[in-house]
C-alpha cells in the first residue's frame, strides 16, 4: 500500500513542542499513524475498526 498520497495531520492531543508527535492519516479501509519526526520511517497501519476501538479506549483513560 503506497502510504505517500496520504493527507498527514498531526494528533489533537500531540504536544506542540513538536518532539513527542504522532500523525495520522486516514485511507478508504486503513488509518495509518507515524513519527512526525521520521516521516520516512515505520508506520503502523491499522483497520477502521481497529482503529475505533484505539480511540474509544483512548476516550475511556
Amino acid at each position: 500500500m503506497d502510504l505517500s498520497e496520504g493527507a498527514w495531520r498531526r494528533a489533537s492531543r500531540s504536544h506542540d513542542d513538536g518532539d513527542q508527535c504522532v500523525e495520522v492519516a486516514s485511507f478508504s479501509d486503513v488509518v495509518a499513524f507515524r513519527d512526525s519526526k521520521d516521516p520516512d520511517g515505520p508506520r503502523i497501519v491499522v483497520s477502521r475498526g481497529e482503529f475505533g476501538r484505539f480511540a474509544e479506549a483512548l476516550r475511556d483513560v
